[in-house]
């Protein structure tokens, strides 16, 4: 898991054009958005196609399960380590 935690925060950085931040400087459980990072809603959908080409997850779901796979680098990472084994059960 850790290094898809890993992938996630470098995918972060690029696909949001973060240029000030380094992987290391991401906290694993530090929420993403307005706190933490400081994400916004474009921040999400951006991160969300960036994850989907990526990954091949998509974000879809009751609004409230949305935010919270977004709530952090971990729960991201445990998201599509979940959608992974779903796809080849």
């Amino acid at each position: 898991m850790k290094s898809l935690e890993q992938e996630i925060k470098e995918l972060i950085i690029t696909s949001l054009s973060l240029e000030d931040i380094k992987a290391e400087d991401i906290e694993t459980d530090a929420p993403l958005f307005v706190e933490g990072l400081g994400l916004d809603s474009i921040d999400a959908l951006e991160l969300g196609l960036a994850l989907q080409k990526r990954y091949g997850v998509t974000m879809k779901g009751e609004k409230e399960e949305v935010r919270a796979r977004f709530a952090s680098v971990a729960t991201l990472a445990a998201y599509i380590a979940s959608q992974r084994g779903q796809a080849t059960a």
